[in-house]
């Protein structure tokens, strides 16, 4: 007996991205061909742990990062003892995961939708991008993912988030992003200065 199909399933952010952010930008940038549009490539997460954490705080960060990702995470390990930090080497500093196709675009979701409105006097986010298209967030308390559950936190974990786009620009980048929810904080424009009077 053959198995029946499942049926194809597309997060609903990647479904916006090609209903709603694609015709924006092609209106906006005036792109003649749907290659030139930039879409969002791989999202990565990052996170570094203490030198002087035992294998019961490693173990816990790693399956943290596995619930928040949804995906195992790899270890990070220090390429060299650093005897001013109390590093050996191959030592566990960190573990980051790499999250592309429907897993990433399910973690944006979460991020934009869930995560980000749940800080505290929240005002958005910087819109400085890296120069090459790409963004980097940093959240202090990882927490504020509802799939962590606090009770089993022994300590904060920070996290850094990185966001691998097809711009050529940070300006692409950033429009690209703003159209899928990125919340940019406002920059005001500067206030001119008073012309000089003659005397």
């Amino acid at each position: 007996m053959v198995a029946p199909k499942m049926s194809s399933y597309t997060p609903v952010l990647q479904k916006f991205y090609h209903e709603q952010v694609v015709p924006s930008l092609v209106k906006s940038r005036g792109y003649k061909n749907k290659h030139q549009v930039p879409r969002l490539l791989k999202i990565t997460l990052n996170t570094g742990i203490d030198a002087e954490a035992d294998k019961n705080q490693i173990a816990d960060v790693l399956r943290d990062m596995g619930v928040l990702a949804g995906q195992k995470p790899v270890p990070a390990k220090a390429r060299k003892a650093i005897a001013n930090f109390k590093l050996k080497e191959g030592q566990t500093v960190g573990c980051y995961v790499t999250l592309r196709s429907a897993s990433m675009w399910e973690f944006l979701y979460r991020l934009l939708a869930v995560a980000l409105p749940t800080i505290r006097d929240f005002r958005g986010v910087s819109p400085k991008l890296d120069g090459q298209g790409n963004y980097n967030l940093g959240i202090e308390d990882f927490t504020i993912f509802p799939e962590i559950t606090v009770e089993n936190v022994k300590k904060t974990m920070g996290l850094d988030i990185t966001f691998v786009t097809s711009a050529e620009t940070d300006e692409e980048g950033r429009e690209l992003l703003r159209l899928l929810g990125m919340p940019f904080r406002r920059t005001e424009p500067a206030a001119p200065k008073p012309a000089a009077h003659a005397a």
